[in-house]
C-alpha cells in the first residue's frame, strides 16, 4: 500500500519522506504561489487556476489571496463560496464546503495531525480526518478547525474559535474549545449583529 493510499484512508503515513506526497505537495505549493500573484482585478484567470487546483468547485466562487493548501486535490467547495485573505487547508483528506460558506480572514482547516508520541512524530509519520462544512455557515476570523470535524448546516463560528468537536445544525458556537452557545432561531431575522 502506498503512503498516499494510507493517507487516504485515515492510516499513519509517511507526509515527509515519501517522494509522491512531496511532489503532490510542491505542485499545489507552487500552483497557490501563482494564484497568490495573480491581479486581483483578473478574475477570469484567477478562477481558471483555482479551478485547476481545487477537486471540486462550483460556479459562483471567490477565494482572496493569499491561499494556501497542501495539495488542493482533496478540496470541494459549493456555490456562493467565499474565503478571505490567509485562508489556509492542510487538505491530506478531503475538505468539504457546502453551498453559501463565508470564511473570514485568517481561518486555517487542517486535516493533518500527529502521533503524540515523539518517536513515531519524529519519523515524519502523520494522520489526516476529514473536515465537512455545512451549507449556510459563516466562520468568523481566525477560526481553526482541526482533524476530523463536521461543522453542520446554518451554523456560525464565532472569531477565534478553536473547534475539535463537531458542531450541530442552527447553532451559534465560538470559544477555544469551541462550544455551542445557543441556536439560531427565527428571532434572529429581526436583529442586526450581537450574540
Amino acid at each position: 500500500m502506498t503512503e498516499k493510499e494510507k493517507m487516504q484512508r485515515q492510516m499513519l503515513y509517511d507526509a515527509n519522506y515519501d517522494s509522491e506526497l512531496r511532489n503532490d505537495r510542491r505542485i499545489a505549493k507552487d500552483l497557490c504561489y501563482e494564484y497568490n500573484q495573480i491581479r486581483p482585478s483578473d478574475s477570469e484567470s484567477r478562477q481558471q487556476l483555482i479551478q485547476k487546483l481545487l477537486g471540486k468547485t462550483g460556479e459562483d466562487f471567490w477565494i482572496e489571496a493569499p491561499f494556501w493548501c497542501d495539495y488542493g486535490y482533496n478540496i470541494e467547495i459549493g456555490e456562493n463560496f467565499y474565503a478571505n485573505h490567509n485562508t489556509v487547508i492542510l487538505d491530506g483528506a478531503r475538505v468539504v464546503f457546502g453551498d453559501n460558506v463565508f470564511i473570514a480572514p485568517n481561518c486555517g482547516f487542517y486535516t493533518a495531525g500527529h502521533p503524540i508520541d515523539a518517536e513515531r512524530r519524529n519519523q515524519g509519520l502523520e494522520y489526516a480526518y476529514p473536515i465537512t462544512v455545512g451549507d449556510n455557515v459563516w466562520i468568523g476570523a481566525g477560526v481553526q478547525v482541526m482533524p476530523g470535524v463536521t461543522i453542520g448546516n446554518n451554523v456560525v463560528i464565532g472569531g477565534g474559535s478553536v473547534v475539535v468537536k463537531d458542531i450541530p445544525d442552527n447553532s451559534v458556537a465560538v470559544g477555544n474549545p469551541c462550544g455551542v452557545v445557543r441556536e439560531i432561531t427565527e428571532e434572529d431575522k429581526q436583529r442586526s449583529w450581537d450574540r
